[in-house]
């Protein structure tokens, strides 16, 4: 069984390769982005499964996923993620996803999940999945999109545009963009005021 891992994040990603390689017939290849693993799809022997992170440079949301599964090959594509909410979850299977893995599963679990996708089954904990959504409501979230929530993440965490248009996989002006519709949003007048106003109403 050969599987294929696209994560930016280096010791999860290790450790991913840890776990599945402690099976004798699973074969991994890892990678560290999304135009990294489209290059060993391309040019790699088929992989029983692909396994991308919704977060790493390149995704841009779920079209990243869209786009791994039009490739030739015919690869299953599932999901790995330790923020995605349930229904990133559910819309990446109606995408056609051969499952959505949250990075919280046991290595046990992890592999159990690796073999029932790559032997064509779609796969989701269904605790993950039924679940009540107890991220709190943030009235201050409820107010912003999902991506200017990310770009006023990177603005608490002290980032420059351009440290968050790469972190995002955007252009400069497409942050700034957001960050001039947030600042209207949360009523800021600058990025600091901003960040503050994020941190007082407990957002990150």
């Amino acid at each position: 069984m050969r599987v294929l891992i696209a994560d930016d994040h280096e010791l999860l990603r290790d450790t991913l390769v840890l776990y599945l390689n402690s099976e004798s017939e699973i074969e991994t290849v890892a990678v560290g982005t999304l135009d990294e693993a489209h290059a060993r799809i391309s040019a790699d022997d088929p992989y029983d499964l692909v396994l991308l992170d919704y977060n790493m440079p390149g995704m841009d949301g779920l079209s990243g996923l869209t786009r791994t599964l039009e490739m030739e090959g015919g690869q299953r594509v599932a999901l790995i993620s330790g923020e995605a909410k349930r229904d990133i979850a559910e819309q990446a299977l109606e995408a056609g996803a051969a499952g959505f893995v949250p990075k919280t599963l046991s290595a046990k679990s992890m592999i159990n999940a690796v073999r029932f996708m790559a032997m064509g089954e779609q796969y989701a904990p269904l605790d993950f999945m039924t679940a009540p959504d107890d991220s709190p409501s943030n009235p201050l979230a409820d107010k912003l999109s999902s991506r200017e929530l990310d770009v006023l993440k990177g603005l608490t965490e002290g980032k420059s545009n351009k440290e968050i248009a790469r972190d995002l996989d955007v252009t400069e002006p497409t942050v700034k963009l957001h960050m001039k519709t947030l600042f209207r949003k949360v009523d800021a007048t600058n990025r600091t005021q901003a960040a503050l106003i994020a941190r007082e109403a407990g957002l990150f």
